[in-house]
């Protein structure tokens, strides 16, 4: 029987986006296979965690084409992004949380991309006079990468509706980032 690598990799990806500390046992439970043919899919978590980080790049980019980040306002395409990206947002926490496993190592290119092209945006917002300029574009795409994680997580757990996902997102991100013609002073530590 022919395993579907790619409805493997999406029954580990929503098992571990609800459990990230389930075994290789759990997962192969989950996908409906034995763990010996998990282990051919997969030489190990290592393995399983790198094609989940494929996949979600993957997803993360096709989400970042949809929300079309050159058109209109820079706010509007924020806010697009975001939604673009909620139904990737469980698999993003859980890689976003995994992200040690890794350490030292050099970061995917398909993240650098992906950073490249929200940075890209929040410095478009920049120019146009939408954002703040004393919040650098990287600092600005890791805190949307933390708002992202963190509102999947407390959906995931049902202290929030899913419903207000993007809402959620874009006022705490906006209330923080957009430019006011009265900038409160900046308080040196």
């Amino acid at each position: 029987m022919a395993v579907d690598r790619d409805q493997v990799l999406r029954s580990a990806a929503a098992l571990l986006t609800r459990r990230s500390t389930a075994t290789m046992d759990e997962v192969a439970k989950a996908a409906g296979i034995s763990r010996a043919t998990l282990h051919r899919q997969f030489a190990g978590r290592d393995a399983l965690v790198r094609a989940l980080e494929a996949l979600c790049i993957a997803e993360c980019e096709a989400a970042l084409a949809a929300a079309r980040p050159d058109e209109g306002p820079a706010v509007d395409a924020v806010r697009r992004l975001i939604a673009e990206i909620e139904p990737n947002a469980p698999l993003l926490a859980f890689l976003y949380s995994e992200n040690q496993l890794f350490e030292g190592e050099e970061q995917n290119e398909g993240w650098a991309r992906i950073d490249e092209r929200v940075a890209a945006l929040f410095t478009r917002g920049q120019a146009g006079g939408e954002f703040r300029i004393d919040l650098t574009p990287a600092w600005l795409t890791e805190a949307l990468y933390g708002l992202l994680a963190s509102a999947a997580w407390a959906v995931a757990e049902g202290r929030v509706a899913p419903k207000d996902f993007t809402h959620m997102i874009a006022e705490l991100l906006f209330g923080g980032v957009l430019r006011r013609d009265d900038p409160a002073p900046r308080k040196e530590s």
